[in-house]
């Protein structure tokens, strides 16, 4: 069994960004040469995340709506958490949405269903992140 190991960098210009990395993760199976395996993508940040689903801008904004109603970002005095930082929502946000994705590798393509992309959700952005993708397999 082999495994590859990459990291992804993201430094947001805003506090919270979806961004597509499908591209970015099958990449990284294809210099893996990993034919049948398994794909873990993961934030490495606790306010941030990765998810699938599909790549639609009218679900973004229902996403950005959805969280904004369950942590709203103010007042920031809500939060026990803020005070040398503004960012509790951001962590309840990332609870919310999840860590990782893992996928399976299929002939060293991502083995998606129908509409299906990897998207990194960052809710407490303009600062230096990163996200791993691990292959594992043969």
């Amino acid at each position: 069994m082999k495994s590859y190991r990459k990291v992804l960098h993201f430094h947001t210009p805003t506090r919270r960004a979806i961004i597509n990395i499908t591209y970015e993760v099958q990449k990284a199976i294809e210099d893996s040469g990993i034919e049948q395996g398994l794909c873990l993508v993961n934030a490495m940040n606790i306010t941030a995340s990765v998810f699938i689903n599909d790549d639609e801008s009218g679900l973004h904004r229902d996403y950005e709506r959805w969280l904004e109603k369950l942590a709203p970002e103010k007042p920031y005095s809500q939060y026990d958490h803020n005070g040398f930082e503004d960012n509790a929502d951001a962590h309840l946000k990332r609870t919310l949405v999840g860590r990782e994705a893992v996928v399976a590798v299929t002939d060293n393509h991502l083995d998606f269903g129908t509409w299906e992309q990897i998207f990194y959700y960052e809710f407490d952005g303009k600062r230096d992140k990163r996200v791993l993708i691990k292959i594992i397999g043969d």
